[in-house]
Parts: C-alpha cells; structure tokens; sequence
C-alpha cells in the first residue's frame, strides 16, 4: 500500500462517482481535488459550514447542505461560475439529495412537511406532501426513470410513484406498514423491499403497480429488522434482525433459504478461519553485536515502551468472541445486525453483531458457510468492500487499517504520525482509498488482487 501526505478536512469527504474527483469540506469552503495528484482544481466557497456534501451521478455537479442556515448551495465543475442557492424559509431544509438525472434537486424540510423537486433546468419546483422521513424513504430506480416516495397521511403509509422526467404521479397505494422505517428499489427495477420499524417484525415485496408479493415476518413479540440489503445480482435480499440473526431471501419464490446465527462461542466444525488482532513487541536480536553488558543493561532498562507492531493471530477452536449484554432498562439496545453489505460479486457478505462491537463475520453465499472472522480489539467503526474485487477494508479508531480477503487477512500501518482512521471510503473504480481521521484524510493505493480465488489463510 502507497499512502499520501495528510489533508486538512472538517466535515465531508467523498469521491465523484466517475472516479475523477475528490470533494473536501473544510469549514466554510468546498475542495475538489484530483484523485491522481491531489491537487486543487476546484475551490468554492460556502455561506455557512459545510455539514453534508453529495455528487451528481454525473460528477458535473455537487451540492452543499448548509443544515445549520438551513441551506443548500449548488455547484458546476464545469461552469465554476455558475451558482444555486435553495432556500426554504421557515420550512427549513432536513436533508438533500440529487435525482439520477442530474438536474434536479430534492429537498425534506424540517418536520417532514413537504418534499420539494427543483429543477437547475427551468427553476420549476414540485411538492410531495408529508414525507415519511427526511433522509430515508426515497428510493430510484436504478435506469434512474421512476422514484418512490414513501408519505403517511391519516395514520397510515403510502408509497408514491413518480416519474423522474416529468415528475408527475404515477401511481399512490397504501402499504401494510405499522411505521414504516425505509424502502428500496430492487437491483433489476422490478420490485421493491419495505420493511418496518423494529416495533413490529415485517418484510413486505411490493410490485411497481402496488400488488403485495410476499410477506414475511420471522417472529412476534419482539424487536424485528434492523438492516435490509440487496445483493448488487439482484437475485438476494439479506435481513438482519435484533434477534442476531442474519436471513437470506431468494428472488423467485422469495423464500428464506439460509438463515446465520451470530453465537458468542464458535465450536468444531468450522471452517471459517477466526482471526483476532494481537500485539506483538518488538524485540531487538543483538546476540550477534559486540556489545559490554553495561550498554545492553543501560538501553534495555530506558528503552520506550509502546514498541510493537500489530498482527493477525489465527484461533484454534473452541473459542469465545467478546460480546456485552445491553441493558434491559434502555431504549435502542446495542444488539442485532447494524452494519450489513455485500460484496460486488455478490458471493461475500459482512455483518456486525451489535452486542459484538469488535467481531466481523463474513458469509460465504456461494457455500452457505461462514468463511471468516475478524475479531478486533477495539469497536469497527467502519468497513466497505472494493467494488473491483472481494476485498474488504475495516477501521476501528487506531493507526492501522484492516483487510480481509479470500486468500487471508492483513494489518497495515499509517505511515503518518498521530493519524488514527475514523472512517474510510472507497473510490468507485476501486483504484483509491480514502482515510479519514478526525481533523485530517489521507488517500492509499492498494495492489490489485491476482486473479486466483484459491481459500487460504495468510497473517
């Protein structure tokens, strides 16, 4: 791995989706910087502090959300001098996000009162009514032709069809929800996945024209589904649940046909290899130097402590993961599958235990088996895996960055002092790795993966 220098950031990272481009929030002013060098290209300058930052599909926009205004500033790479400002009033601004045309901006205001489609085209404005929520509940087709809405009116929720060209309704229907917690377009547009708030266990499949495809509700009487996910084949919907389980759904009969425990003790058999990060001081051979005792007892006794270097040590079974039992007496408990995604060719998927904060499982759904476990010593803060190939990178808050991998798992060190990564992003074409601290990013390079797919196990 090749690492940059330091940059200053304050809020805000995130890549172009054509790869190109780097935007940087720092304070009050937006940096784009070229991917390749680094250098600025780009540097505009804000009304307020930059709090959320997001690309045009087409990288030839980004806008600004200025949250604290509330206000959203828009801008053109291509005409630097062009500019946009949406204003609200006292309706305020929640959250913004671009239509997959490029063209046009959505916006949530404060309480969910309306949602608002403006164009950068002809300044013509559209209005949706009571909005589900401000961040969640919109979702595009992925040719990026229709969005749905999810609103609610009269205690009940509704999914509102619209065209992305004209962005007129299409179609509204009511939906089986309790309260509904998001909705998301299936990878091949012809269905869309609802699920509800973790009161009431439901995973609905709705049709585009609103039919009901299948209903399923794993259990009652309990907190129910805390992370949804489509594979990027299409063919899978993953569900995790607050009862620690992790259910897979097919796309034909959309029946469960793997469920995944995640238990705190791993027993024979397993083939999944558990790696767990260890320290390991460093520890200086000078048996071969000529040397007088008096030296060698003198440096070894003022010698800094805090040497060492940190790897992956592989676990013989049976072992114990570190977990912790959440409070009975406290809302939103630390427990069930909070971090879910898959890998691009949809063979791998990574989950995280809530009540295991340190532990990573990965899944192999080719062979619906578990095929590795990575235990940390400190909470993960975060993981994404490579959109080029089955690698998957994690943080936990310290110096180094964690990978995994079919052929095995590695640590690697930042070479840049007092940089501790927070958060870490990957470029689209998979070329580039952001890392984030608190105050600072830095970018690495990593080697592309050879070809062969063998199963193995390196530290």
């Amino acid at each position: 791995m090749e690492f940059t220098e330091a940059f200053k950031q304050t809020g805000p990272c995130c890549f172009s989706p054509n790869a190109r481009y780097l935007a940087v929030a720092v304070d009050y002013r937006l940096v784009i910087r070229d991917v390749l060098s680094l250098k600025v290209v780009h540097l505009f300058s804000c009304l307020d502090k930059i709090s959320y930052v997001e690309w045009a599909l087409d990288s030839e926009y980004i806008l600004c959300g200025l949250y604290k205004r509330p206000m959203i500033q828009a801008w053109s790479l291509t005409q630097p001098e062009w500019t946009c400002k949406i204003d609200e009033g006292p309706a305020g601004i929640a959250y913004a996000r671009w239509s997959p045309d490029s063209r046009h901006i959505l916006t949530t205001s404060e309480f969910q009162l309306r949602l608002t489609v403006w164009s950068l085209v002809n300044t013509a404005c559209v209005h949706v009514q009571w909005p589900k929520h401000a961040s969640k509940g919109v979702s595009f087709t992925k040719d990026g032709k229709f969005a749905a809405i999810c609103t609610r009116r009269d205690c009940k929720d509704y999914i509102n069809l619209l065209s992305c060209h004209s962005w007129e309704v299409m179609g509204v229907f009511a939906i089986d929800t309790l309260d509904l917690a998001d909705i998301e377009w299936s990878p091949d547009d012809s269905a869309i996945v609802i699920w509800d708030s973790p009161l009431d266990y439901k995973v609905l499949i709705y049709s585009p024209d609103g039919r009901c495809l299948f209903k399923y509700q794993a259990y009652e009487s309990g907190l129910g589904v805390k992370s949804v996910a489509w594979s990027p084949c299409g063919q899978f919907l993953a569900v995790g649940s607050y009862d620690q389980m992790l259910r897979i759904l097919n796309h034909l009969t959309w029946k469960i046909f793997a469920e995944f425990m995640h238990l705190s003790s791993v027993r024979a058999p397993c083939s999944a290899a558990i790696f767990k990060e260890v320290d390991e001081p460093l520890q200086l051979d000078m048996s071969g130097l000529r040397l007088s005792d008096e030296f060698i007892q003198g440096n070894s006794e003022n010698a800094p402590e805090g040497h060492f270097r940190v790897r992956y040590k592989i676990m013989e079974l049976p072992t114990m993961l570190p977990s912790q039992k959440p409070p009975v007496d406290k809302p939103n408990p630390k427990q069930g599958i909070g971090l879910l995604s898959w890998s691009k060719d949809s063979q791998y998927l990574f989950t995280r235990n809530d009540s295991m904060p340190t532990v990573l499982w990965i899944w192999d759904i080719r062979h619906l088996e578990l095929a590795a476990i990575l235990v940390q010593k400190e909470p993960i803060r975060a993981a994404a895996w490579d959109p080029s190939c089955p690698r998957l990178v994690l943080c936990t808050g310290s110096s180094h960055v964690y990978m995994w991998s079919p052929s095995g798992a590695y640590c690697v060190s930042i070479p840049l002092p007092l940089f501790t990564v927070t958060d870490l992003k990957w470029n689209s074409d998979g070329s580039c790795l952001l890392l984030k601290d608190r105050e600072m990013f830095c970018c690495a390079a990593l080697p592309m993966l050879p070809e062969s797919s063998e199963d193995s196990s390196d530290e």
